[in-house]
């Protein structure tokens, strides 16, 4: 069963089976957010899903960064990144036509920032994922 469904601009159906949100600064005890911190933050996040997933590709959405103020401390200006890290297990029909539809599947790991607790659903998910190129970034298996 399927948290939920998202329609791709290209017109494909997927679903999200698993889905893992954290607070993107969560127990960070000192510092501010910049783009050191924020670089580690993704790249972290990003082998997070690869140790989870290891048997599906992994691709990082780029999450929208915001200077919120000038103020430039010891590791430049403050840069924000979206409160809610995500990584989400997609599923979807085969990539590759010549496989038999019964016996397979693609399938994807996402990792993406976003600012509210929702899960993304239909054509309301964020852009950025309902752009996603599965046919380029999916892998098919077999069930």
């Amino acid at each position: 069963m399927s948290l939920s469904h998202i329609a791709l601009s290209s017109g494909r159906s997927i679903e999200l089976t698993e889905l893992r949100m954290s607070s993107t600064y969560g127990g960070m005890l000192e510092g501010y957010p910049c783009k050191p911190i924020n670089d580690m933050k993704v790249r972290g996040l990003q082998r997070q899903a690869e140790r989870a997933f290891p048997s599906t590709p992994v691709h990082l959405v780029p999450p929208p960064r915001e200077y919120p103020d000038q103020t430039v401390g010891a590791f430049g200006p403050v840069e924000v990144l979206p409160s809610v890290a995500c990584i989400g297990a997609f599923r979807s029909t085969s990539v590759s036509a010549e496989l038999d539809p019964v016996l397979h599947r693609s399938a994807l790991t996402v990792v993406w920032f976003q600012t509210a607790l929702d899960i993304p659903s239909g054509e309301c998910a964020d852009l950025a994922l309902r752009s996603l190129r599965w046919e380029e970034l999916a892998q098919d298996y077999e069930l």
